[in-house]
């Protein structure tokens, strides 16, 4: 399975953006797609995921409220839509897959990652 990351960018604090990850190769072993942040000096941290149902999703209290997760089927493609940005949002943001039933928020449960795309929000 291939993971391909993009969007993100620079925006203003109170501002959106969106970043995107398309999945190729063997996609039908996969069931839960989930995004990852990095910020600098910092351990990677969880921040969204769904099941590829589409039935249940999941979000980090920090961007709870703010930061949208969906998918196209067709495209088998996943999208975190980030409203109302903080400075904080600042990270490199990482997609992830894993075959579970379940969502998990620990990245040592993802088996597939993405190279990773930067978000800069300036206040």
């Amino acid at each position: 399975v291939q993971l391909q990351a993009s969007g993100g960018g620079s925006g203003q604090a109170g501002g959106s953006l969106s970043v995107s990850c398309a999945a190729s190769g063997r996609t039908l072993s996969w069931n839960v797609m989930g995004w990852f942040r990095q910020a600098s000096e910092k351990e990677r941290q969880f921040v969204a995921a769904m099941n590829w149902r589409g039935d249940r999703k999941s979000f980090a209290d920090s961007v709870k409220g703010r930061f949208r997760i969906s998918r196209d089927v067709a495209k088998t493609t996943v999208y975190l839509q980030m409203n109302s940005l903080e400075a904080e949002d600042t990270a490199v943001y990482y997609c992830a897959i894993n075959s579970q039933s379940t969502i998990s928020k620990l990245a040592d449960d993802y088996d597939y990652w993405g190279q990773g795309t930067l978000v800069t929000v300036s206040s």
